[in-house]
């Protein structure tokens, strides 16, 4: 079996019964009120979701 690769990108798919809640526009906003690329702010969610989620294990 292949070894598979790591990759350092990241992209996201916003299912369509999400997109009502307007995640996009909504990080656009809270980016530039603190100042932050929406990037930083999906990783950051992320890093804090995984630490939540592994120190419940």
């Amino acid at each position: 079996m292949p070894k598979k690769e790591i990759y350092d990108k990241l992209s996201i798919y916003i299912p369509q019964k999400k997109m009502g809640e307007r995640p996009v526009e909504r990080l656009i906003k809270l980016g530039e009120k603190h100042d932050r690329s929406i990037n930083y702010l999906v990783v950051d969610a992320i890093l804090q979701y995984l630490e939540r989620e592994e120190n419940r294990s």
